[in-house]
């Protein structure tokens, strides 16, 4: 992670993030793969995730909540 950040390369790792209707999750740290450069969080990359996995995510997010 530091790597990406001070060498800017953009890469996809994953962490907990603030999302904000990424996923349908809104209000909630939650891990996620993004990608990091120079001054963090350049991108919340949203997998393509099927109906089940998809509910699956939302009803551990909400168990978290």
């Amino acid at each position: 992670m530091i790597g990406a950040v001070l060498f800017n390369q953009r890469r996809i790792l994953p962490c907990a993030v603030y999302l904000q209707d990424e996923y349908g999750i809104d209000d909630l740290f939650v891990g996620v793969p993004v990608k990091l450069g120079s001054g963090g969080i350049k991108e919340i990359v949203e997998l393509d995730l099927q109906d089940n996995e998809l509910a699956d995510f939302k009803s551990s997010n909400d168990a978290v909540r």
